[in-house]
């Protein structure tokens, strides 16, 4: 299990766990961001605009990351902590036969083609390949979402195939390109 909270910087970028006060930030996000971001995600609940969501949220996040099952960050400018430009996440950490996780990521609509995502990516496989030991990395993205395509290819991730009908998004069954990152100095951890 992980008990220290990663507090992940770049040149540009700190990547971190929310806290409750966060909250009023992170509903911003998703409200400001909520036409941009609704066509790539899951359908979200009625009260997902809420503080008393994420107060939910964030505490179910912590509990994830403390057991060591997944690590959601939050992406904020070093120059400028507020506000909440993106959010980025190793989800379905995986141990025993695979070393595991799913990579997932979204970035306001005005931070878009600054590099951003590309540089948060990096420094969170950094991360899950020398901190985390983890051997692989999966991502998968909408066949239409060109941006998400360029981010994935950028940091090194091959297609494996198309999966039909692997993700409910925005309201229907839609295909996923299937991607991977393997750690290529991936050591079997000492039993």
């Amino acid at each position: 299990m992980v008990t220290r909270r990663p507090e992940l910087k770049t040149e540009r970028l700190l990547l971190r766990l929310g806290i409750p006060d966060d909250i009023s930030t992170i509903v911003e996000y998703y409200q400001l961001n909520r036409a941009y971001l609704e066509p790539f995600e899951p359908q979200r609940p009625t009260n997902f605009y809420t503080p008393e969501f994420w107060q939910t949220v964030l505490a179910s996040r912590e509990s994830d990351f403390r057991n060591g099952c997944a690590v959601k960050l939050l992406i904020f400018l070093q120059a400028e902590p507020k506000p909440l430009i993106g959010t980025i996440n190793l989800n379905t950490i995986v141990r025993g036969a695979l070393y595991g996780a799913t990579l997932g990521y979204g970035l306001s609509a005005q931070h878009q083609g600054q590099g951003y995502m590309t540089e948060a990516g990096q420094r969170l496989i950094a991360y899950a390949f020398d901190e985390l030991n983890l051997h692989r990395i999966m991502a998968s993205y909408l066949p239409h979402n060109h941006r998400s395509a360029n981010v994935l290819k950028r940091l090194g991730f091959q297609i494996e195939g198309i999966a039909r009908d692997y993700l409910f998004i925005n309201g229907q069954w839609q295909d996923h390109v299937m991607t991977s990152l393997i750690n290529p100095h991936w050591q079997m951890p000492e039993l």
